[in-house]
């Protein structure tokens, strides 16, 4: 059976290889595997470890081999020895070098065994002074610190001020709990409890301003949650609370017409579906058809019967006839206020691509604005902290909708409310008598 260590380290190169996202290829390498408990955290921990890092990883390994490049394999290897030896304590020293200089080997790498070794031994021998050196840097270079982009540090910085700027950095480097909602279409709060105390599930339940009625819990620990009962039966849907506010802000009524217009794969769909009591209907539309399915499966799992779902292949929906009583735009964006949980993203996103994105978010509300009742409302929402892509979008819009006024905005800022980033904004659409004339 292969170690923990060989399945990272294939995960990692992998990932140097292509698009795919770190948490599909884990996932992907996982389930290949037969690697179970702790080995299948320890796999997890180490790539998304030396991803989450890798700034200051490789910071570190050009100060000891003199910014010389480095084959991707070494270059990797390298990543995952000094990633044990400072942030896993988990590893004892001296295991993490003798394992990582023997994958070294198996890799037919012989040669570069030595180098590995040095470089590694040169850094356990100095372990007190590189840590020393890791809290100088904090304050002159956080961006190298905290492994983060120095333009985005600095993006956040020059918004929120300093603190508020290292404080999402730290975020950042947490690894994200697991947050479940209880599917009140399957049963309430109790039931869910005691199947999770007979499942060996530790939770928490948690509230927020923006969540109730919606039971929401802290996993703490639990087995595998594709294994429970209580998940292949509906009982719970995995998702952060943030996700919650756009519904909760949507406030879908039993008997109603809904459009959710970038709906998969189905968290806010099914929530808005368990607000309705699954009575209406609401028509979930996507542009990517694999996406579409397993908003299906989702629906079919939490037993939504509501919900019509649609490939987005046009300006509207194709009953041009049929307008809404509510619309949630759940935008394409940057993702930025859920890094956290998109490991690689900070090595993805570009200042241009929050610009670009910004097109796409009018667009999508421009789609929707011509299906929503008069009197009716309309939800956008984004998982990103950029105005770019929020206010700004929000600003554009009206500006060319006369008949819509925006009556809230919220941004949600992981330092400030404990959860992943997310933007709503909650549009009205005027009855023609109200309109008021722009000029």
């Amino acid at each position: 059976m292969e170690k923990p260590r060989q399945i990272a380290l294939r995960v990692l190169l992998r990932r140097g290889e292509g698009e795919a996202y770190l948490e599909d290829l884990l996932a992907e390498e996982l389930d290949r595997s037969r690697v179970q408990g702790p080995d299948r955290g320890l796999v997890h921990e180490i790539a998304c470890g030396v991803v989450r890092y890798q700034r200051t990883l490789d910071w570190l390994i050009d100060q000891r081999t003199d910014g010389r490049t480095q084959p991707p394999a070494i270059l990797n290897l390298l990543r995952m020895g000094l990633y044990q030896l400072l942030w896993l304590d988990r590893v004892p020293p001296h295991a993490a070098v003798h394992e990582t200089v023997e994958m070294t080997k198996a890799m037919n790498l012989g040669p570069a065994s030595g180098f590995v070794n040095a470089v590694l031994r040169g850094v356990l021998r100095d372990l007190e002074a590189v840590r020393l050196r890791l809290q100088v840097i904090e304050e002159t270079d956080p961006d190298i610190r905290f492994s983060h982009p120095k333009w985005l540090f600095k993006r956040w910085e020059n918004r929120w001020g300093r603190p508020q700027a290292l404080a999402l950095l730290r975020w950042n480097n947490q690894p994200p709990p697991i947050f479940a909602r209880a599917n009140l279409l399957k049963g309430g709060a109790d039931l869910l409890e005691a199947a999770w105390t007979q499942e060996g599930v530790r939770f928490e339940r948690r509230e927020f301003p923006w969540t109730s009625p919606t039971p929401v819990y802290a996993l703490l620990e639990h087995p595998p949650l594709h294994s429970l009962k209580s998940f292949a039966s509906g009982g719970f849907y995995i998702q952060d609370p943030s996700t919650l506010l756009a519904v909760a802000t949507l406030d879908p009524q039993p008997g109603e017409t809904v459009l959710d217009l970038c709906a998969a794969p189905g968290g806010k769909t099914t929530l808005i579906a368990q607000r309705m009591e699954n009575r209406g209907r609401i028509i979930a539309q996507d542009s990517h058809r694999a996406r579409l399915q397993r908003l299906r499966e989702n629906c079919d799992r939490l037993g939504v019967s509501c919900v019509e779902t649609s490939t987005r292949s046009g300006v509207s929906h194709p009953e041009l006839s049929l307008v809404f009583d509510r619309i949630l735009v759940d935008a394409p964006c940057s993702n930025t206020g859920v890094m956290r949980r998109r490991v690689d993203l900070r090595w993805r996103v570009s200042e241009g691509e929050i610009s670009r994105l910004q097109q796409t978010q009018v667009d999508l509300l421009d789609d929707a604005a011509v299906q929503l009742k008069p009197g009716g409302t309309l939800v956008y929402s984004t998982c990103s902290l950029e105005p770019e892509e929020n206010e700004t979008v929000v600003k554009r819009f009206l500006a060319t909708h006369s008949e819509f006024r925006c009556t809230q905005e919220t941004q949600l800022k992981p330092f400030e409310h404990g959860v992943d980033g997310a933007f709503v904004a909650l549009l009205h659409r005027r009855h023609p008598s109200t309109s008021q004339n722009p000029h």
